[in-house]
């Protein structure tokens, strides 16, 4: 099997946390360049990947793309588009980190300028691969719900002290706030549960002294099947809805906390470390049922390893991509709805 070479374009908390460890755990993955112009993060690439050629510059490895089968793109928000429509016209297929670009317009290019080629294009969805989301699309599948009628969705968090990062700072036009950080995996995950969507409703707000960006939004969805989608992104909850509540027919199903290979991955662990990957132990498990008759149901593992093992099917079989690009457009033209409801009626 002929080993796939993988250059990552940036090593922040994208490039070494999820995208670097989760090839490497890929049989015959391996990341074979990095990108950066950090002396410490090259350094940090050269240990935590030995015999990885590192470049100070996009333009290095676009100049010289030999021997490079993919590229992976995770850098601030702003550059996605740029450096993958380069990515592509350089002959190489592409992974772009979410947000897939800061305009649905610009996404849009990159997957024209992919289809041109005829090269693959896929964007890094990872929360697909959530345990409680995998949980939730075995219920819906096996009928135990009934008809799902409301869909709640959280990514909330306690950070009443902003840090400084472009998240915070930086400008909508930037790819900045938690509605296209947070908002680009949680609308990711309802379309991909319950389909097109025909109506959105959205609260935007910026919290905190200091914060350019917005740090807390609720956006409302309404699917064409009926269901209703409700999600919460927010930096500054004092106390923690559930991650999950998914109402159906039949039963519901309710769940707390985080998927546990995030935090995993933060702490340097592997997949294939030893410990099954993307376990949820019993005492994290949702619950399942009616008001009054509840029960713990296991959790799916995890499996962000999936992503991988799935994109290097698509260059060496020709199977599809783990994640569709198109389905990126859409989150971004629904994210971008959102933003135009929270702004207003222009003036």
């Amino acid at each position: 099997m002929r080993e796939l070479r993988v250059a990552v374009v940036g090593y922040g908390l994208a490039g070494a946390v999820f995208h670097a460890p989760l090839i490497a755990a890929e049989p015959g993955m391996r990341v074979a360049v990095v990108v950066t112009s950090s002396a410490d993060r090259a350094e940090q690439a050269r240990r935590e990947h030995p015999g990885v050629r590192v470049v100070a510059s996009a333009d290095a490895l676009f100049t010289d793309p030999t021997g490079i089968d993919l590229v992976v793109i995770a850098t601030p928000n702003r550059t996605h588009a740029d450096l993958a429509l380069r990515a592509l016209a350089a002959g190489l297929p592409v992974v772009v980190d979410k947000p897939f670009a800061v305009t649905s317009a610009a996404a849009e290019q990159v997957v024209a300028a992919a289809d041109r080629a005829g090269l693959a294009l896929s964007v890094f969805q990872n929360r697909r691969w959530d345990s409680d989301f995998r949980t939730i699309a075995a219920l819906m599948a096996d009928g135990g719900l009934g008809s799902v009628r409301r869909f709640e969705s959280r990514f909330e968090r306690w950070r009443p002290e902003i840090k400084g990062g472009w998240r915070e700072v930086g400008s909508a036009e930037e790819g900045a706030g938690i509605l296209f950080d947070l908002g680009s995996h949680l609308v990711d995950q309802a379309l991909t549960l319950f389909g097109p969507v025909s109506e959105v409703y959205c609260e935007l707000d910026g919290r905190r002294r200091g914060v350019r960006a917005d740090d807390d939004a609720f956006v409302a969805l309404t699917h064409v099947t009926g269901v209703r989608s409700h999600l919460w992104m927010s930096a500054v909850a004092t106390q923690l809805g559930p991650r999950f509540r998914v109402l159906g027919s039949e039963n519901g199903y309710v769940s707390y906390g985080l998927d546990p290979q995030e935090a995993a991955l933060r702490a340097g662990r592997r997949p294939g470390d030893g410990k099954s990957w993307g376990t949820v132990e019993p005492e994290s498990w949702g619950m399942f049922g009616t008001d009054g008759d509840t029960r713990p149901i296991p959790s799916a593992p995890g499996d962000y390893p999936a992503f991988y093992r799935a994109m290097a099917a698509t260059l060496r079989d020709g199977a599809p991509v783990p994640v569709d690009p198109n389905d990126a457009v859409e989150t971004l033209k629904i994210l971008e709805r959102a933003r135009e409801i929270a702004s207003g009626p222009s003036v």
